[in-house]
C-alpha cells in the first residue's frame, strides 16, 4: 500500500513537471490542486498565491462547483489561518480547523471543513503560496505519512509553478520583442514611401495638370500597400514560440467562431481539426499565415455556413462550403492568392485551389 501510494507521488509530480511548458500558469495551479486532493485522498484542496495588497492573486480550489464558488463570494484574504501559513514556515495539521486558534470563520456557502493539513510553497526564501487539503475521505484524518508525502509534493510543485512564471514571462517578452520588431519594420520600410506619397500628392494639387503626378501617387500607394502586406506576413506570430502551430491555429479559430457573423443574421461555423507536429519555425510561419489568409477570403468573400481547417503531417487544408470564386479572376482582384503561392514556394510547399459555386477548398502541401 504504501509503496504504491509513494508511485502515486512521484507519477504525479513528474506529471506535472511534465505538463508545466505547455499550460499557462492558472492552469497549472489546477494540475497541482487536483493532483494534492488525489495523492492525500482528500475532499477538498485549494491554493493560493498571495498578493501585494493583503488578497490573493490566484485562489485555486478542487471539490467545489463553480455554482458553489459563486455563492460563496469573494476570494479570502490573507487573515487567520491562511495568514498564519505564509507567515509562518511550517506545516499545519489539525484534526479540526475550526477550533484552531487563528480560525475566523468562513462565508455562508462555504463547505464545512473539518480535518486540515497545509504546507507553504516555497523558492527558496521566497513563499510562492500555499496549499492544504481538507477532510480525508478515509476515517482518522490527516497522519503523518500524508504530512511528508504533501512537503515532498509542495517541493515539485514550486519547481513547476517556477518554471511556469518563466514560461509566461518568456512569452510576454516575445510580444513585446515582436512588437518593437513591427514598429521598426514599418517605419523602415512603410513611413518613407508614406511621406513620399504625401509630397506627390501636394505636387498634384499644386500642378496644371496634376495627371502624371495622381499616376504616381496611385503606383506609391499600391507599393506600400505591398510592402505593408510583405512586412506583416514575414513576422512570425508571437504565439507560435509559446503555443505550437496546431494551438495557434486552434485558438485564431476558435475567435473566429465566436465573433464571426455577429449581427449579421447568420453566424459562420468555423471549425479546427487536427493535432500539434513539429515543423521548422519558417515553416510554422508560413502555414499559419496562409492558414489566416485562406481563412479571411472565405469568410469574407465566400460567404459560408460552416468553413473547416485540417492539420496533419505535410498538409494544411481549409474547406468551405461558400459561393465559390474563379481563381484565375480572384488573383487580379487582390484576395493574396498570388502571395500565398510564393510564400507555399518559399519553404518549399505547394499551394492548390480548388473552387466552384458548392464551395472552395485550399490545400497547401509541405515537407513534413
Amino acid at each position: 500500500m504504501e509503496a504504491d501510494r509513494d508511485a502515486a507521488l512521484h507519477a504525479v509530480s513528474a506529471a506535472v513537471l511534465a505538463v508545466t511548458r505547455h499550460l499557462s500558469v492558472h492552469e497549472v495551479f489546477q494540475v497541482i490542486v487536483r493532483a494534492a486532493a488525489q495523492l492525500l485522498d482528500a475532499r477538498y484542496a485549494a491554493l493560493g498565491v498571495p498578493d501585494d495588497e493583503g488578497s490573493f492573486a490566484e485562489f485555486v480550489v478542487e471539490g467545489v462547483s463553480d455554482e458553489e464558488w459563486n455563492r460563496i463570494g469573494p476570494l479570502p484574504r490573507q487573515h487567520g489561518l491562511l495568514a498564519v501559513m505564509l507567515r509562518e514556515d511550517k506545516v499545519q495539521r489539525l484534526a479540526d480547523v475550526r477550533r484552531a486558534p487563528a480560525f475566523e470563520g468562513w462565508p455562508t456557502a462555504h463547505p464545512v471543513l473539518r480535518d486540515f493539513i497545509g504546507v507553504p510553497i516555497r523558492d527558496g526564501d521566497d513563499t510562492l503560496g500555499i496549499i492544504f487539503l481538507a477532510n480525508k475521505r478515509q476515517p482518522g484524518g490527516f497522519t503523518d505519512d500524508d504530512e511528508e508525502r504533501l512537503i515532498l509534493f509542495a517541493a515539485h510543485a514550486a519547481i513547476a509553478l517556477t518554471n511556469a512564471r518563466l514560461y509566461e514571462r518568456n512569452r510576454e517578452l516575445t510580444v513585446i520583442e515582436e512588437r518593437a520588431r513591427l514598429a521598426r519594420e514599418l517605419h523602415d520600410a512603410v513611413a518613407q514611401k508614406l511621406f513620399s506619397l504625401r509630397l506627390t500628392a501636394a505636387a498634384a494639387l499644386a500642378a496644371a495638370d496634376p495627371r502624371s503626378e495622381l499616376e504616381r501617387v496611385q503606383t506609391l500607394a499600391k507599393e506600400a500597400l505591398v510592402e505593408l502586406r510583405e512586412v506583416i506576413f514575414e513576422l512570425r506570430p508571437a504565439e507560435l514560440a509559446g503555443d505550437g502551430l496546431a494551438e495557434s491555429l486552434r485558438k485564431h479559430v476558435q475567435v473566429l467562431d465566436r465573433v464571426w457573423g455577429a449581427g449579421r443574421g447568420r453566424r459562420t461555423a468555423v471549425r479546427f481539426e487536427g493535432e500539434e507536429l513539429t515543423l521548422p519555425p519558417a515553416t510554422e510561419a508560413v502555414v499559419f499565415r496562409i492558414a489566416q489568409e485562406a481563412l479571411y477570403n472565405a469568410l469574407r468573400h465566400g460567404d459560408p455556413c460552416t468553413v473547416t481547417v485540417r492539420l496533419e503531417p505535410g498538409l494544411l487544408e481549409i474547406r468551405d462550403d461558400g459561393v465559390g470564386f474563379d481563381p484565375a479572376e480572384a488573383s487580379r482582384d487582390g484576395l493574396g492568392l498570388a502571395s500565398m503561392r510564393e510564400r507555399a514556394e518559399s519553404v518549399g510547399g505547394v499551394l492548390t485551389i480548388s473552387s466552384s459555386s458548392s464551395g472552395t477548398v485550399v490545400r497547401l502541401e509541405v515537407p513534413a
